[in-house]
């Protein structure tokens, strides 16, 4: 594992919001079919790494504070540890994932399992608030959210009538921007999120039309701008909590600009999940509960199985 926190005289300004994410064990991970142009099946792959890699990552989140919850892996399904696939949860209203790709189908099910029996904990009371897809999503693979609005990735797998779903389900703006190259599949290897709360993203232009570019040029003149280099490291694959960045390594240019933004890079080796086309917030569905009143709320971690 290689992990780095960047020392910025600008980091002292920002705050960390703790997060609650749910990640899937890579037991069964494996590239026996190739539904991305990163995957091959001739290249083998080290379950005993993967493992490792993404036992770094969980434990980078549990340093900053946050809480990572387990999904049980399923045999036969090699693609389950990237878990930021199977469901967008805002507000407690979670929309399911419905996949483009029959080799991921029934990862569907494992995900509906779970928040049906832990929605409870986040505000999705008694599954209440658990939408099924009626068009094709990949849920946080193609949807970035924000403070009020959600940016929503389409072009290879999510639909854009999946957009229209999770806004009447959200209540919130959903932006539709089309991704033009194969090689950036998902909305989560083309753009992140850095600061949910004060709506700073970074992104790579080329991976996008001419249309969703200007959109994302007049809505986040501030961004970071990702090369061409930091996007084929997967660099733009992070998680960002307002103060970290939780980001593979490779990513030279990006960092470099993440850190003269204030931001505390911790750079994790995710050289063998990337063999499946993913990395640290492929790996990562965050749970975006139900707002708590200011004046209670449950301690951070309490309830629920590990």
């Amino acid at each position: 594992m290689t992990t780095t926190v960047a020392a910025t005289t600008g980091r002292s300004q920002r705050r960390v919001r703790p997060r609650h994410f749910l990640m899937c064990p890579p037991t069964h991970f494996d590239v026996s079919y190739a539904i991305n142009p990163w995957m091959d099946p001739a290249v083998p792959v080290d379950r005993d790494r993967a493992y490792a890699q993404w036992s770094a990552v969980v434990a980078a989140y549990e340093r900053a504070g946050h809480r990572v919850d387990r999904l049980e892996p399923v045999p036969g399904l090699p693609d389950m540890v990237f878990a930021a696939n199977g469901a967008t949860v805002v507000d407690g209203r979670t929309l399911l994932a419905r996949f483009a790709t029959p080799q991921r189908a029934a990862e569907a099910d494992a995900h509906r399992a779970w928040h049906q029996r832990f929605g409870v904990l986040y505000g999705g009371l008694a599954g209440a608030r658990l939408a099924e897809p009626v068009a094709v999503n990949e849920a946080e693979g193609d949807f970035a959210v924000l403070s009020s609005v959600v940016l929503a990735g389409h072009g290879y797998r999510t639909s854009p009538d999946a957009h229209a779903e999770l806004a009447a389900l959200t209540g919130r703006e959903v932006v539709g921007l089309e991704l033009v190259d194969p090689r950036f599949y998902h909305l989560d290897v083309a753009l992140a999120v850095l600061d949910e709360d004060t709506d700073q993203v970074a992104y790579h232009p080329p991976a996008f039309s001419a249309a969703s570019q200007r959109v994302l040029a007049q809505r986040f003149p501030d961004a970071v701008i990702a090369d061409d280099a930091d996007a084929y490291a997967f660099g733009l694959n992070l998680v960002g909590d307002g103060r970290h960045v939780f980001m593979p390594t490779g990513a030279v240019h990006l960092r470099t600009e993440l850190e003269a933004r204030g931001y505390a890079c911790v750079e994790l080796d995710t050289s063998e999940l990337l063999l499946g086309g993913g990395s640290v917030k492929c790996c990562t569905q965050e749970i975006r509960s139900l707002p708590a009143p200011r004046t209670a709320g449950p301690a951070a971690g309490e309830g629920e199985p590990r």
